[in-house]
C-alpha cells in the first residue's frame, strides 16, 4: 500500500514537473519572440530615422539646386549680358545665394514638388518674356504718338495667393512688364500704377496671377477692389 502510494507521489511530480517545464519553455519562447519584435522595431525606426535624414538630405539639395536655376533665370534676363566673363560671374553669385537662402525660397512648397514647381516656373519665364515685349511695344506706341494718350490709374487688388514667394513672384512680374509698377502690398492688398487703361485692363484680367498661382500649385484668381484716377495727380505735377 505503502509503495503504491509512493508510485503514485512520484508520477504526480513528475507530470507536475513536465507541465512547468512545458510552461517554462512556453514563457521563453514568448520572450524570445517579444525580444526579436522589439529588436526587428528598433531597427525599424532606425531605418526610418536614417532614411528621414537622408530624405531632408536630398530636398535641401534639391531645394538649393531649384533656387540657383531660378535666380540665374532672373539674373539673365535683367542682365542682358551673356558673354562668358558675365554668365560666370552671374552664376557663382547665384551659387552662393542659393547656398545661403535655399530654405526661403521654398520654404512653403509641399515635399516632393520641389521639382514641379522649377519646371513650371522655367515655362513661366518665355511667357513673361513674351509680355515683356508686348508691353514694351504698346508702351513705344503711346509714347510716339503726338497726344499721348495716357491715362494714369492705381489699380488696388486683392489676391488670393497662400505664400510670400509667389505674392513677391507676382509683384516682380508686374514691375517687369512695362506700363505697370507694383507700388505697395498690403494684407494681400496689391497697389498698382498703371500707365493707360489697356495695360491696367490687362492686369484685371488676372492672366499672370493664375500663371504664377499654377506655377506654386495655388488656384486663386485676381479680385479688383478698386481703381484710382490718377490723372489729377499727373496733372497737377505738370503744372
Amino acid at each position: 500500500m505503502e509503495v503504491t502510494l509512493l508510485l503514485e507521489a512520484t508520477e504526480n511530480a513528475f507530470r507536475i514537473m513536465e507541465k512547468a517545464r512545458a510552461h517554462a519553455l512556453g514563457v521563453l519562447d514568448t520572450a524570445v519572440q517579444f525580444t526579436g519584435e522589439q529588436t526587428r522595431f528598433m531597427e525599424e525606426k532606425r531605418w526610418q530615422v536614417l532614411f528621414a535624414g537622408a530624405q531632408r538630405r536630398k530636398t535641401r539639395f534639391q531645394n538649393f539646386v531649384g533656387t540657383a536655376l531660378i535666380l540665374f533665370a532672373f539674373w539673365m534676363l535683367l542682365s542682358g549680358h551673356f558673354d562668358p566673363f558675365h554668365l560666370t560671374l552671374g552664376a557663382i553669385c547665384c551659387i552662393i545665394t542659393a547656398y545661403l537662402f535655399h530654405d526661403l525660397l521654398f520654404a512653403n512648397v509641399r515635399v516632393g514638388d520641389m521639382r514641379v514647381v522649377a519646371l513650371r516656373f522655367l515655362c513661366y519665364i518665355p511667357w513673361l518674356i513674351q509680355q515683356i515685349v508686348l508691353s514694351n511695344l504698346h508702351v513705344a506706341s503711346v509714347v510716339l504718338r503726338r497726344k499721348m494718350p495716357i491715362n494714369p490709374q492705381i489699380i488696388t487688388f486683392k489676391t488670393k495667393l497662400e505664400t510670400d514667394i509667389s505674392s513677391i513672384t507676382l509683384a516682380n512680374s508686374i514691375t517687369l512688364t512695362p506700363g505697370t509698377i507694383t507700388m505697395d502690398i498690403r494684407d494681400g492688398v496689391y497697389y498698382v500704377h498703371a500707365l493707360d487703361q489697356k495695360v491696367a485692363d490687362d492686369l484685371n484680367a488676372g492672366e499672370m496671377e493664375d500663371r504664377v498661382a499654377h506655377i506654386f500649385m495655388e488656384a486663386d484668381h485676381l479680385y479688383v477692389e478698386d481703381v484710382l484716377d490718377a490723372a489729377r495727380i499727373y496733372d497737377a505735377l505738370r503744372v
